[in-house]
């Protein structure tokens, strides 16, 4: 079962027991919204009963941030949804490998699901900036996050003052840049006008811990700014990058040396075209 990282009336934070991987249930009088139901089956249960008790007669939104397989593993356990994602996220060509990862996790681990394994067919579909969907007096509002990979979306949730940022601004993950550093920053620098225009009052991350003022969210633009910008350095110079010093401010040195390996290897890709 999921540990509750935060919660507020309208609000629900769980939190996997497998890599602090959220799942985000927003309950307003008109309707639920589950964003990346994940990971482990008595978890997803969990959360099955949650939307069952809570739901009534609103309808079920589900929204995934982005088409890793650990965001999508949830999908068919919540069959009456309408889903939102992004075009991208529809168009993906790598849907049969995404789903060959979760089915690999689950046999590597011994793992059996009361749902089959599918990807998730889209409803509402985002493809701009700005585009917005309302429901009753909520409005959500969206925005292309690219970089981490190239289906992402930033959800703001107005005007319950609630950041839904996927793989970002994270407080316990540099950036995993499996797409595209240049497209990695261009999404950082949404920050402040999402800030200016929407003040949001939470930021919910993938990964971690929620952030609860604009300091915070600023400080985590600021530590992935510097992260991309120090790494690209390094490999533009020839010099070697100093993972003991970066890993001062994170756990799980073993993964996150992986991780980082992989960032190396995009970026080194990219300088050298």
């Amino acid at each position: 079962m999921h540990t509750i990282q935060y919660k507020t009336p309208q609000l629900t934070v769980f939190e996997s027991a497998l890599f602090r991987t959220t799942s985000t249930l927003i309950e307003t009088e008109e309707f639920l919204l589950l964003v990346d139901p994940n990971w482990l089956p008595k978890e997803i249960e969990n959360l099955q009963q949650v939307v069952k008790r809570k739901q009534g007669n609103k309808p079920l939104y589900l929204l995934f941030t982005h088409s890793d397989y650990d965001h999508i593993i949830g999908y068919r356990a919540f069959d009456n949804a309408q889903i939102i994602a992004s075009q991208a996220f529809v168009d993906n060509k790598e849907k049969t490998s995404i789903l060959q990862q979760i089915k690999d996790w689950d046999d590597e681990n011994y793992i059996k699901r009361n749902y089959p394994i599918e990807y998730p067919t889209v409803d509402i579909i985002i493809k701009a900036d700005g585009q917005q969907l309302q429901i009753g007096e909520t409005i959500l509002t969206f925005y292309l996050a690219l970089g981490h990979n190239f289906d992402g979306i930033f959800t703001i949730i107005d005007p319950l003052g609630i950041w839904i940022a996927g793989d970002y601004l994270s407080n316990i993950e540099f950036p995993y840049i499996y797409h595209s550093s240049d497209a990695y920053e261009k999404t950082l620098a949404k920050v402040q006008p999402i800030l200016s225009t929407h003040s949001p009052k939470i930021l919910v991350t993938g990964h971690g811990d929620v952030a609860l003022t604009h300091q915070e969210i600023l400080k985590r633009q600021t530590d992935s700014y510097n992260y991309i910008h120090t790494l690209r350095t390094s490999i533009q110079k020839g010099e070697t990058f100093d993972f003991e010093q970066l890993m001062e401010g994170y756990d799980f040195p073993k993964i996150m040396k992986a991780f980082h390996n992989g960032n190396v290897k995009l970026l080194t890709k990219e300088w050298r075209k």
